[in-house]
């Protein structure tokens, strides 16, 4: 018997072949599943994957051809992390980046990130580094030591955190782990971080791998249909509802069903809510799109909600900002239908679980109700409740002179920020955002107008995410201009990627708000009784508090010395010739900055929606006491939503 052919490489060397022969493919496409690998090195990865991606990078330009994984040198491993994540949304979760970090810190710095990225259902491969695994040397630098299990290491924190987690101890296990990895990332119910901890000694140790481990790889990432007796349970309950409302969530943009969902709404008149993820799932002006709902919604939508018979959540996980803590559905008997790839997600409220594919699901559920449609007075009243809205945004975009008369010269409002941004760029360029007051506004003021032109990052709502997310957008997408709008508290996160743009020659357009604070978490403080207490950037004061006038912090200046292209603006008309300018640069010209100041008192519409942040229950502070009333009063609204919704003939 012939002995199976072997080829004699490092583990890490091993790693980067393999993951250079990954691919997905749905619906005939393929795509490289790994883009390329984001990475600082340091004593646990620079002589294991630092050296196998060097020997790549190497034999590649010595042949004349791409890298089998592109190199990325990165500034911060939150951030790479980042970077990744907002490569693969905007890539419909197909194709991701690995990201290798060094020993200790280097690697627990991503774990912000894998948190997010599981959080938001983004698959991106981790390869955080270890301390030795025979420990001969032990303990060596960075070495957490536990006198109860000493084979815990640091990198044991990714495991809550990661859809995969696997540790690789001897070479012999690096297969398994890889397959099982690749497994979770091409697999829509399950998808999030996959973390392979690597140790430094393993990193570099040589073994005789089977080639065929090596060989090209297909992961077919499935549609999943519905099952029929589901769709006819479904179909039933829409057919008997007066009030019928659709929620849409990311998972309409994962599976590309923006077309059949548009279909849907259409043949039967049933306005569409959309969640953050889910926002642009309509473009603007579609007439059954009533936009954003929940805490941060429109008031067309909260409205339908409130008095909604029946919810048809699509590609949504129901979190408390989409469902306004339990509040924006408030008719009794209220009924749920949960469309979904993730088991998990629909079986969610009570509700129907309808599990499958968001674009089967609806191209089923489009053919069970065939000449359903809802009557015209809802769709009239819908309508109605729309226009509306659209007209407070209008006012937003463009507020009365009673309102910029009162601003400080050089301020503009955040509404007007938007509205400039909003108009003066292209229908596919991509807004993204992450954290602060910018992302509820944009949920409910920011008129889509391509299915892949809003982004932002709200299932763990980090602050520093714009950059670097935005830098995984422009990687993904170099057709588009990539719009990060930050406040001034999540550019001082991380404006370390600023760095990576200009090294990569990545354009970028960065609207840098700057109000001097933590504009969101102010307004947050001052309605729970807190009297933004710690939210504003100032000098501490001679009464010991931090109430001192503000500090001389040049943010304009910081981005400068990054490398960035900065435009200081101080009106409206100045914001729109910035845009402009930067719309003009090119696209290997690296950021752009636009630096502007804005009044964090003037606030975008009210959703006349609830978020459940608990108020102190007992306080010395009337300002409090007042806020824990409040509080009281918007709970007793909150709902369970635990009714079975049974079937037409099961409930007879």
């Amino acid at each position: 018997m012939t002995a199976p052919e072997t080829v004699r490489l490092t583990v890490a060397q091993a790693v980067v072949r393999f993951l250079a022969q990954q691919w997905t493919e749905r619906d005939g496409e393929r795509r490289r599943l790994f883009a390329g690998c984001l990475g600082i090195f340091g004593h646990g990865n620079v002589a294991g994957v630092g050296q196998a991606l060097l020997e790549d990078e190497l034999r590649a330009a010595e042949a004349g051809e791409e890298p089998g994984l592109r190199y990325v040198l990165g500034r911060n491993e939150q951030a790479m992390v980042h970077t990744a994540v907002g490569y693969a949304k905007h890539r419909d979760r197909l194709t991701t980046w690995a990201v290798t970090a060094s020993v200790g810190p280097g690697s627990t710095n991503m774990l912000t990130g894998a948190a997010l990225a599981t959080i938001n259902r983004i698959p991106v491969l981790l390869l955080p580094s270890g301390t030795f695994a025979t420990r001969v040397a032990a303990p060596v630098l960075q070495e957490l030591e536990l006198p109860y299990a000493a084979d815990v290491s640091v990198n044991d924190a990714f495991r809550p955190l990661s859809r995969f987690y696997d540790q690789v101890d001897r070479p012999e296990q690096l297969p398994a782990a890889l397959l099982g990895a690749c497994r979770v990332l091409t697999d829509p119910a399950e998808t999030g971080a996959a973390t392979i901890s690597l140790p430094q000694d393993v990193q570099a140790e040589a073994f005789d791998w089977p080639v065929e481990l090596f060989a090209e790889r297909v992961w077919h990432v499935a549609r999943p249909p519905a099952e029929p007796s589901r769709v006819a349970d479904v179909a039933d309950a829409l057919r008997s509802a007066q009030r019928p409302l659709v929620v849409a969530g990311g998972g309409v943009h994962y599976s590309g069903a923006e077309a059949a969902l548009a279909a849907f709404a259409e043949a039967t008149g049933v306005p569409v809510a959309e969640t953050q993820a889910g926002k642009g799932a309509l473009p603007h002006g579609h007439p059954q799109l009533v936009g954003a709902v929940g805490s941060t919604g429109t008031t067309a939508a909260n409205a339908l909600a409130a008095q909604a018979d029946l919810v048809i959540g699509v590609g949504t996980r129901w979190s408390d900002f989409t469902t306004a803590s339990r509040t924006a559905f408030a008719r009794n008997g209220v009924r749920f239908v949960s469309l979904n790839v993730a088991a998990f997600d629909a079986g969610k409220h009570s509700g129907i679980p309808l599990v499958a594919d968001a674009r089967s699901g609806l191209e089923a559920l489009t053919e069970a109700v065939a000449g359903h449609r809802v009557d015209d007075a809802y769709a009239d009243e819908v309508a109605g409740l729309w226009r509306a809205w659209d007209a407070q945004v209008d006012a937003t975009y463009d507020p009365p002179a009673e309102v910029t008369d009162a601003l400080a010269p050089g301020l503009l409002t955040q509404g007007q920020v938007l509205g400039v941004v909003n108009e003066h760029t292209d229908p596919r360029d991509v807004v993204l955002c992450a954290a602060g007051s910018m992302p509820g506004d944009l949920h409910k003021l920011w008129r889509v107008r391509d299915r892949k032109g809003y982004h932002v990052e709200y299932g763990y709502s980090c602050m520093g995410y714009e950059i670097p997310g935005a830098l995984g957008v422009a990687l993904a997408d170099d057709t588009r201009d990539v719009v990060a709008m930050v406040g001034d508290g999540g550019y001082l996160m991380m404006p370390t990627e600023l760095v990576v743009a200009v090294q990569e020659r990545v354009k970028l357009v960065v609207v840098l708000v700057q109000n001097h604070g933590f504009h969101s978490i102010g307004s947050l403080s001052e309605g729970l009784g807190s009297q933004r207490f710690g939210t504003s950037y100032e000098y501490r004061g001679a009464d010991g508090r931090l109430d001192g006038g503000h500090l001389p912090v040049d943010l304009a200046a910081n981005a400068r010395s990054l490398g960035a292209h900065v435009i200081e603006v101080h009106s409206r008309d100045e914001l729109v010739a910035a845009l402009a300018q930067a719309k003009a640069a090119p696209r290997d010209g690296g950021p752009v900055v636009i630096h502007v100041e804005t009044d964090p008192r003037v606030h975008a519409p009210s959703s006349e929606s609830w978020w459940d942040v608990p108020v102190a229950q007992v306080s010395s502070l009337a300002s409090t006491q007042g806020a824990s009333t409040a509080y009281r009063e918007a709970k007793a609204a909150q709902r369970h939503h635990l009714a079975p919704t049974l079937p037409k003939e099961t409930a007879r």
